[in-house]
Order: structure tokens, then sequence, then C-alpha cells
């Protein structure tokens, strides 16, 4: 039978079986890298450099020596604890850096990066590369002075919304609650009033949030107790949000070390946490919140931290939510204004930590916080 045009193969994309590698393709690849605009940096599991091309070098400041491949990466980068810090830290995470940013020191650089997982043949973590640029110069001037125009813009909407809005918002909070009084026994009346007080307060709750995330964070860094911001933070969501059946369970070693940090935004950064779960449960549910001492692996001695896990049996999200959750302005909610997680990320940075999240339809979620013990001066 004649081949029709619907019925002709298609050709297999990638190399044809049996079609053997190119004897120089190694080197091809690796001009590819040397000659990238970008800089790329790849260790290995055990934290060996496995790749650094002349780009990174250069944005590094670092001078190139032939026997660096193989060496760990904190004796290549000894001058850049903080690249090292994030680098080994990424085989502990779920979702990895995207279009994140660093500052490097002391040259005060800026560095936009991306992580991204190096797996093997099996499918098995085998390294992690890192792809950055310098934005220091004078694309990254002009996208930060588009961001600061957008972000004055938005300070300058918040502050007009709070002037003109707030005022009148609690005006008809008062006066819708002194009709309600009034009226007793006109159970339609009431209804519809407390849904006006209801939906006053909610207005009033997203101008606040609006105030909170464009507000710079000035750190009152004090000696903290995890514990104590945790059960601060229970408190204050129960009063924000209704928690229905959900059992809470706080679990933190009483020898558990004390942090340099803002015990008041520390409290917000698990209230906002505690009110995500709340919200995504439906009012059934357990919440079980964990701490533990650690020490995070930057390539020397290490850095103190503290590590509080929360995770509940919620209905989880799919992975394109999960992407997202911590973007400003971004909800799956019918009613909000998408800034509780994303002041949440905002807090953690401004305490130099981390923030991870693992996720699933159906499989609860884990949001991981780790805080440093001594908050970096550059913070406060």
């Amino acid at each position: 039978m004649p081949m029709t045009s619907s019925s002709r193969p298609v050709p297999r994309r990638g190399r044809a079986a049996g079609a053997s590698r190119p004897a120089n393709a190694d080197a091809f690849f690796r001009q590819i890298v040397a000659g990238m605009r970008n800089g790329v940096l790849a260790i290995t599991r055990a934290g060996a450099v496995a790749l650094l091309n002349e780009e990174g070098y250069r944005i590094f400041g670092v001078e190139p020596h032939p026997d660096d491949l193989g060496k760990p990466v904190a004796e290549v980068l000894r001058a850049h604890p903080e690249v090292v810090r994030q680098l080994l830290s990424a085989f502990d995470l779920h979702m990895l850096p995207n279009r994140a940013e660093m500052r490097l020191r002391p040259s005060g650089k800026v560095l936009g990066y991306t992580f991204a997982f190096v797996r093997d043949d099996e499918n098995e973590i085998a390294g992690v590369a890192m792809f950055f640029k310098d934005l220091t110069r004078v694309e990254q001037l002009e996208e930060r002075e588009r961001l600061r125009d957008r972000l004055a813009a938005v300070g300058e909407m918040a502050a007009a919304i709070a002037h003109e809005v707030k005022n009148p918002l609690a005006g008809i909070e008062v006066m819708a609650g002194l009709l309600r009084r009034k009226m007793p026994d006109v159970p339609d009346a009431q209804a519809v009033l407390t849904n006006i007080i209801e939906e006053a307060k909610m207005a009033n709750a997203i101008v606040q949030e609006v105030l909170e995330f464009v507000r710079p964070i000035r750190l009152q860094v004090e000696h903290t107790g995890i514990a104590e911001a945790l059960h601060a933070a229970v408190q204050l969501a129960d009063t924000k949000a209704a928690r229905g059946s959900i059992v809470v369970a706080v679990n933190v070693p009483e020898e558990l070390p004390q942090i340099q940090a803002d015990h008041h935004q520390l409290a917000q950064l698990f209230t906002n946490l505690l009110i995500n779960a709340y919200e995504a449960m439906d009012g059934r549910g357990r919440v079980a919140i964990t701490a533990c001492a650690m020490r995070q692996d930057d390539g020397g001695d290490g850095r103190e931290a503290v590590r509080i896990e929360m995770q509940d049996d919620g209905p989880g999200m799919p992975a394109d939510v999960a992407e997202r959750v911590f973007d400003p302005f971004f909800t799956t909610k019918a009613q909000g204004s998408g800034l509780g997680l994303a002041i949440v990320r905002k807090i953690v940075d401004a305490h130099d930590g981390q923030i991870d999240l693992r996720t699933a339809p159906g499989g609860g979620t884990l949001i991981r916080v780790t805080l440093p013990v001594s908050v970096s001066r550059d913070a406060v």
C-alpha cells in the first residue's frame, strides 16, 4: 500500500539509534560554555568545581588556575562564602532559586542568578549548576530604575488608599454596627449589615497588606526565641482567620538557641504562613510545627542556624501554582491581595534566611524556613 502523507514516519528528534557522538563534541560544548556572556558555575554533589567559565571568573573577580576543576568550591570561591553557602544548600531544596539576586561582598556587585540540578543517566541529582549575570552595569541600573518607579507608584497609591479609603471604611463599619444594634428583630437587615461589616473589614485588611508590602523592612534585632515567636503567631492567626477544627501542634526543643532577629517580623512571618494553611485546609486537619538547630554548609566551619518546618495535611497544590505562591499579587483565592506569602519571603530575605516549599496535589504542604542564629550586619 503506498504511504500517504499522514502515515509517513516522523523523523526522531535527537541522535539516531546507534549513532556515535562526534569525537570533538566535548570540545565543542566546552567552547559554547566558554563563549557565553553569562557566568556558568557547576559543582558536583561532593562540592567540587566541575565547571567555571571565563565570564564567571571575571564576575567573581577570581584568578583562574588550571587545577581549579575538582577543587572544593569553597576553596576556589573562598572570597565569596555567600555564593558557596547558596550552592551547597541547594541540595537540600526542592524549589531552586529562579531569577533571584544576591550582593557580593566586599565588591558590592549584584548578581542575578538561577540554579538548576544536574542529573545523571539514572535521573539522580549529581550536581548543581548556577547561571548568573552581573546586574550592576547599565542594564541592571535601568531595571532597578524601572522597578523603583513601579514601587514608588505602588507606594504612592498605597498611601492614597490609606488616607482616602481607610477612614471611610472605618466609618462604614461603625455605622453598620450601630444599625445592626438598632434593628435586632429584623433578620434580613441583620444579615445584610453583617455582610457589610465583614466586607469593610476585608477591604481594610487588603489596604493594610499593601502598606506592609511596600514599606521597607527595618529590622529591630534582638535575641529572639523561636518558640515565643511561633506561639505568638498561633494566637495572632486565630484572630485573623477561622481555624475551625484544625489542630496546631508546636514542638520546639527547649535547648533551641535564640537567634538575632526582629520578634515582631518573625511573628508576622509565621502568622501569614498559618493563615494561608487555615484557608487552604477549610477548617479540617492538622498543622505540625517543628524546629531544630543545624549548621548550614558554607564550605568552611558552617553557619549556625535554626530550621523551622510547618507541615500540613491539606489539599496541597499543583506545581504551576507552587512556583508562584511567593510572587506579589498572585493568588488563587476569590478574595485576597496575594501579598501574604510575598511578605513572608520579604521578611525571610531581610533576615538573610531561606525558604523552601514542597507540595503536591492531595499530599499536603511542607514549608521550611531556615534562619541564621546571627543576622548579617548588612540586614540591620
